[in-house]
C-alpha cells in the first residue's frame, strides 16, 4: 500500500511540474496582446487611416454609439469605414487621447478624450468610454458611451 501511495504521489508531482504556464501568466499575455491591439486601433484613428482601423474588426461586429441609437447594431466593415470617413470629413482634426485602459477577460475598456474642431468652428473635448470585446485578434464588439447632448456648457471648449 505504501508503495502504491508513493507511486501515485510521484506521478501527481510529475504531472503538476509538467503543466503549461500558469493561468495568471496566460492572462497577463492575453491582456498585453489585447491592449497592444487597441493601442494600434487608436493609432490608426489618430492617423485617420480608417481602412486599417475598419480591418481590425470582425466581419460584422456588434456596435453601440449614441449617434446610432440606444441598441446594439451589427455593422459591416464597409459601414464602419463610411462612418469614420464621414467623421473625418466633418471634423478633420479629430484626435483621441487615451487616459486609461483596463482589461477583463475578452474585454478592453478604454477611457479617452476625443478632441477637435466642430463644423461650427468651435474646439471641443469630449470624454468617452468604449468597451471593446476581442476574440481571435479581432474586435467583435465596440460599445461606446458619451454624452451626445449638444449643450455647449457640457463640453469643455478650448
Amino acid at each position: 500500500m505504501k508503495t502504491y501511495l508513493i507511486l501515485v504521489f510521484t506521478i501527481l508531482s510529475l504531472i503538476s511540474c509538467n503543466q503549461s504556464e500558469p493561468q495568471s501568466s496566460k492572462n497577463t499575455k492575453l491582456a498585453t496582446t489585447q491592449k497592444a491591439l487597441i493601442e494600434e486601433y487608436y493609432q490608426h484613428f489618430n492617423n485617420h487611416n480608417w481602412q486599417k482601423m475598419a480591418d481590425m474588426y470582425h466581419t460584422e461586429p456588434e456596435m453601440k454609439d449614441p449617434t446610432l441609437g440606444i441598441k446594439n447594431i451589427k455593422m459591416s466593415k464597409a459601414d464602419i469605414l463610411k462612418k469614420y470617413t464621414e467623421l473625418g470629413q466633418m471634423i478633420p482634426d479629430v484626435h483621441d487621447n487615451i487616459l486609461k485602459m483596463y482589461h477583463s477577460g475578452d474585454d478592453v475598456i478604454v477611457e479617452f478624450e476625443s478632441s477637435g474642431t466642430g463644423p461650427d468652428g468651435v474646439k471641443f473635448t469630449l470624454p468617452i468610454c468604449t468597451i471593446f470585446e476581442i476574440k481571435d485578434g479581432k474586435i467583435t464588439k465596440d460599445l461606446t458611451y458619451y454624452d451626445n447632448f449638444e449643450d455647449p456648457e457640457k463640453l469643455e471648449s478650448k
